[in-house]
């Protein structure tokens, strides 16, 4: 490592002028910073629009897939009926008449104030009978005991007064789950215990009174999954005339489909719109102008044409428009909800099969630019990702370079130093010399 002398004979500041030097000799590792930190905005750029591109076509395939428009809603004829629809569901109506609701089996001990020293304690549930170990436990304990086997029984204890002023409890056991299937038996000492109220499952009457038609449905649980094509209705009280429970499509619904569809394109529009902006701005009388990071950059054009085209262009010769799905002047999409419901009640069918057949293409035109794999965008933020890293390295080169060169200038500066110290010493003794011959010549 080069010594600093720093100008010791020289005079001259050479720790500053390495430093500008040095500064000079860096301009083209600063230019290839400079191109590191503009392509990894621009990555970020483009890891943002990939997200917001996949997420448009997987909301998109949701649309497209079978039964995506698919919205039902259903209403009852009783505030103890209620009924809720799914996938699958369809229009229709059915009348149920609840006979029964479903009931989970509660079994009671008798008054103790502890549990009996020697009682033993069985649980027979799903055909297995289970002997609990309960010598020398409390009740707490006990009720931890049955809790803790997992057996689909729980246990409790009830305050049940006192005698002789000593505080009395019950033991409640109760199936974890309705229905009949949960039934169990459970016996202290022996003795069954048997049931304070029978574990039962909910039943209800289809066409009741029709000849050959009237059906019986049981259920372990209040609710009927799919007693209707995707509808699970729910009772909560026995009804002795029938409960009409009808399903219609839901045209709200299925607009805010359509209205979130178009949302999330609008989405992905904005950013690119947003980040291929120019601004001007002006300072000292100068005015400049500052592009944003898709500026100019025609594969994110050709991205954004892809899937406005998708989502705009014609469906057998007939305009997206007409069903409220449009292009405005700004190089957007809009959606009007009152074209789409006039669409949508003139002819369901077709609008809701229009609506599907864009969201197809949308999926197909998002998919193909951001595929984890084969994505365009994807292969882009590769692209500028390796760039990015053969910056880095040939700035990582640059580094040991300059330190080089840096290296090199301290060590030549502090080498003219020494010199020039030496010489300087060499000019003072021939000068001594000179002083001495013109002293010894004048003498003479």
């Amino acid at each position: 490592m080069a010594l600093g002398i720093d100008g010791l004979i020289s005079g001259i500041d050479t720790t500053a002028m390495i430093a500008d030097l040095m500064k000079i000799e860096a301009r083209p590792q600063a230019l290839l910073k400079q191109k590191v930190e503009s392509n990894q905005l621009f990555v970020t750029a483009l890891q943002n629009l990939n997200t917001k591109v996949a997420s448009l076509s997987e909301a998109a395939a949701k649309v497209a897939k079978a039964g995506g428009t698919d919205r039902y809603a259903a209403v009852t004829g009783s505030p103890t009926v209620t009924a809720t629809t799914k996938a699958g569901a369809a229009a229709g109506s059915l009348d149920i008449t609840v006979n029964k609701l479903a009931t989970a089996q509660v079994s009671l001990s008798s008054a103790m104030a502890a549990w009996p020293n020697g009682d033993a304690l069985a649980i027979s549930a799903n055909g297995t009978i289970t002997e609990l170990d309960t010598a020398g436990k409390s009740l707490d304990e006990v009720i931890s005991t049955v809790n803790k086997a997992n057996l689909g029984v729980t246990a409790v204890k009830i305050a049940a007064g006192s005698v002789d002023g000593v505080a009395q409890y019950r033991m409640q056991f109760s199936a974890s789950a309705t229905g009949a299937a949960g039934a169990f038996t459970v016996s202290q000492g022996g003795t069954d215990l048997g049931a304070i109220r029978a574990g039962q499952d909910a039943e209800v009457t289809l066409w009741a009174g029709v000849a050959g038609a009237e059906t019986k449905i049981t259920s372990a649980t209040n609710t009927f999954a799919d007693l209707m094509p995707g509808v699970d209705i729910t009772v909560s009280a026995v009804s002795t005339d029938p409960v009409t429970v009808a399903v219609s499509r839901d045209a709200k619904a299925i607009s805010d489909v359509a209205a979130s569809l178009v949302a999330t394109l609008t989405d992905v529009f904005g950013y690119i719109d947003r980040n291929s902006t120019v601004s001007v701005s002006t300072a000292d009388g100068t005015t400049k102008a500052t592009g944003g990071v898709f500026t100019g950059d025609s594969s994110i054009r050709s991205l954004k044409q892809s899937v406005m085209d998708a989502a705009t262009g014609p469906l057998d010769g007939r305009s997206p428009s007409e069903i409220g799905i449009s292009i405005t002047k700004d190089g957007t999409v809009e959606f009007n909800a009152e074209k789409f419901a006039a669409a949508l009640a003139e002819d369901p069918e077709k609008t809701q099969a229009a609506l599907q057949a864009i969201a197809g293409r949308v999926e197909a035109a998002g998919k193909a630019a951001s595929d984890k794999y084969d994505g365009s965008i994807t292969k882009r933020i590769t692209g500028q990702e390796s760039t990015v890293k053969s910056l880095n390295s040939q700035i990582e080169d640059w580094d040991r370079r300059l330190a080089s060169r840096e290296s090199t200038l301290k060590m030549v500066w502090s080498n003219l130093e020494v010199k020039l110290s030496s010489l300087n010493s060499q000019m003072d003794w021939l000068t001594g010399q000179l002083d001495s011959l013109s002293a010894s010549s004048s003498k003479k």
